[in-house]
């Protein structure tokens, strides 16, 4: 069976059904458990393990995990699924099924598909020696379109299944065979050459480790199936020769391979992992164990040597520390900036409050406090970059007109990206209006930008076009998960050296990137894919070696008379009155007076505290209170605890949060219910006046 590379299955589910079946010694256990682990995972009706007879026309289903369907356990003949069902795994491909009503292979036997409630299924064989040995299926009891890496990864599963099967057989059998050894060394009867000859099969078989014994001075004295498949020479290639050869040139340097041998005389074990050569020059990870093979005089006269290829589980493991890594940085910046913002709303807010009250007249202190107010504005600015890499800001969806927003980005776009490349625009007429949150969608251009810088090593041009075009039913079926109707399209278009149709397959799946370790995290493509996603639209690559990229961004066009909610400036400030009270809660010291000054100024009634359990107090003593204003991260009780605590006691009660960054999770997946609304910091008067306005009026 075909090796599949290890990024085209998702690696946490391969970790996980490494975890659960690494420990187990017993083959049905195994199967069971690998194939509950599918069926859930892959959301399907049943998923069977079947051992195929020595005459290849039977299989008898050993394994089966059913959930909603009737158990299949039992003996099959291959052609009661059909002529083509026993072409294909028989050659050692998979059986594809996704509607047995209507697929023509399965006509003549479709009553045996609707006994078996299989509505469409996946089917692999598992071919080891050039024999048909096991096949895998997932059955469903519905039509399905199969996705190629749903294909991929029952073959991955399979391929562990007897993996695990044959090392447990392999433990088992070495067990047995020790205890063996032991009863043949005390009675010392004919049955030791018995014995050793069983021994000597057994390392035979082995193909997944390669085993083979060193004479004292470190000569390969004999070479098992599995270490030919695993380093590529031969038995004859390679007995007589020192295991020296099998070390990087780097080791040999550094004198490895004798070391090795010398730590197993005086410590009885080495025991180690490293990069090993492969005979065809090619570089693998290997974890290695040496013991010593003590002779009658019990001193050392050769050394037994098992290795295993690790390389697929390093890998794995080197992508998930680089993307822990990434994780943990994202942390950090948050939290950077999370207090850098509590810093600007107090810094931002007072500067306000000083230019209001400063004469009018005095011209140098107006320009020094509009250069001020410039530069924490900036910093404000920084922070929020911080927090899109962090990703810390929930959606904030708004009507956004797509021309506009292009045309204000592109002046950004062509600063960051090198002067060798021309930045171009597109756009068309009447392409209207969106729904997205235009910070996210701007961070999701750029992220686009960059990768096309990427592509065209620094020199080429860039293109960002704008249509309407309006989606048919049948073109939203193929775009997948659209709505038919009018859609705005942003096409970011380069010149740079393409993708394969396999890269481009793979292009949104995350953690996969074509870029070396440590110059990118495989994120950033699934990152707009996901934010597209959430915003009602689709994402679509063309490309070919050679000739560029083009990446279509779809997004339903809204109503142009839905305008989007703005603040109102200057002196239209929305105000209050002495009936209306406001708590606010604010562990912050500076941050709450400021809040509290500002609303007091706007003619509102003010209580305040600095934590949840106050608040709640506050809240049961005084029915006059009309809105909380709360900040997320407060002490004790968070600020989302908080309000649904309060909205226990009052329903009906407006909630308005303000954050520094806020975890998606908290606002339902980055969008906030009725009657809620956020306000980032740093904020000023004025957004904060028409913010409590809003919701008390609503």
């Amino acid at each position: 069976m075909r090796e599949v590379p290890p990024q085209t299955a998702p690696y946490e589910f391969l970790l996980a059904l490494n975890q659960a079946i690494h420990p187990l010694v017993d083959a049905a256990e195994i199967t069971l458990t690998a194939a509950r682990l599918v069926c859930e995972y892959l959301k399907v009706s049943r998923c069977a393990y079947a051992d195929v007879a020595r005459d290849q026309d039977s299989f008898e289903i050993t394994c089966d995990y059913s959930n909603g369907v009737r158990p299949f356990v039992g003996r099959y003949r291959s052609s009661e699924f059909g002529a083509e069902f026993v072409r294909l795994i028989e050659s050692g491909q998979a059986c594809v099924i996704e509607d047995a009503e209507t697929d023509p292979r399965t006509q003549s036997v479709l009553g045996n598909y609707r006994q078996a409630q299989i509505r469409s299924m996946i089917s692999v064989p598992l071919i080891k020696a050039g024999h048909l040995c096991a096949l895998m299926a997932v059955h469903h009891d519905k039509p399905r379109r199969w996705r190629a890496e749903e294909v991929d990864l029952l073959q991955l599963v399979a391929s562990r299944c007897w993996d695990s099967i044959e090392r447990a057989r392999v433990s088992r059998e070495l067990r047995e065979l020790n205890d063996s050894l032991k009863r043949e060394v005390r009675s010392r009867t004919e049955e030791m050459t018995r014995s050793e000859r069983q021994f000597a099969q057994l390392v035979a078989g082995v193909t997944d480790c390669a085993i083979y014994m060193l004479d004292a001075d470190g000569f390969v004295s004999s070479w098992n199936p599995g270490a030919e498949r695993i380093k590529g020479y031969s038995a004859e290639e390679i007995i007589g020769r020192h295991f020296s050869q099998f070390y990087t040139v780097e080791d040999r340097a550094i004198g490895l391979p004798d070391r090795s041998l010398s730590l197993v005389a005086t410590k009885g074990k080495f025991e180690g992992e490293g990069w090993r050569m492969r005979k065809d020059g090619s570089r693998f990870w290997a974890s290695v164990l040496i013991d010593p093979i003590y002779g009658p005089d019990h001193r050392v006269v050769g050394y037994a040597k098992i290795t295993r290829d690790m390389t697929e589980r390093r890998l794995i493991q080197e992508q998930l520390n680089q993307a822990q890594k990434m994780e943990a940085i994202g942390q950090l910046t948050g939290g950077v900036a999370h207090d850098f913002n509590n810093l600007l709303t107090v810094i931002l807010g007072n500067l306000d409050v000083v230019q209001r009250r400063a004469a009018a007249d005095d011209e140098k202190l107006q320009r020094a406090i509009e250069h001020a107010t410039r530069g924490a504005e900036r910093a404000a600015a920084l922070t929020h970059q911080l927090l899109a890499f962090a990703r810390r800001q929930p959606l904030n969806p708004k009507p956004t007109a797509v021309n506009q927003l292009v045309t204000t980005l592109l002046e950004l776009i062509r600063r960051t990206l090198p002067e060798a490349i021309a930045v171009q625009s597109r756009l068309s007429a009447g392409v209207g209006q969106v729904s997205v949150d235009p910070n996210q969608m701007e961070s999701a251009l750029l992220n686009l930008a960059v990768n096309a810088r990427d592509a065209m090593s620094g020199k080429g041009t860039l293109t960002i076009m704008t249509e309407l075009v309006d989606v048919s039913e049948d073109e939203a079926l193929r775009l997948g998960d659209l709505k038919p109707g009018p859609h705005a399209v942003i096409s970011v278009v380069d010149t740079g050296v393409g993708m394969s149709a396999e890269v481009v397959a793979r292009a949104f799946d995350p953690f996969f990137t074509t870029k070396p370790l440590g110059q990118g995290t495989g994120l950033g493509l699934s990152q707009v894919f996901g934010f597209v996603k959430q915003s009602g639209g689709t994402v679509k690559l063309q490309s070919e070696p050679g000739q560029g990229t083009t990446v279509k961004v779809y997004l339903p066009r809204v109503d142009a008379s839905a305008e989007p909610r703005s603040e109102r400036n200057g002196d239209e400030l929305p105000r209050g009155d002495k009936t209306e009270t406001v708590l606010v809660v604010e562990d912050e010291k500076d941050v709450r007076a400021y809040s509290i000054e500002c609303l007091e100024e706007l003619g509102f009634s003010v209580l305040h505290a600095s934590d949840g359990p106050s608040a709640l107090r506050m809240i049961a003593d005084h029915p006059e209170i009309r809105l909380l204003f709360t900040d997320v991260g407060l002490p004790h009780m968070s600020g989302r605890e908080l309000a649904e605590e309060a909205r226990r006691l009052r329903p009906e009660l407006p909630v308005l949060f303000t954050t520094g960054y806020a975890q998606d999770a908290m606002f339902q997946q980055g969008k906030l219910e009725s009657n809620v609304e956020l306000l980032t910091k740093p904020f000023n008067r004025t957004q904060l006046a028409a913010r409590v306005r809003r919701l008390l009026d609503a």
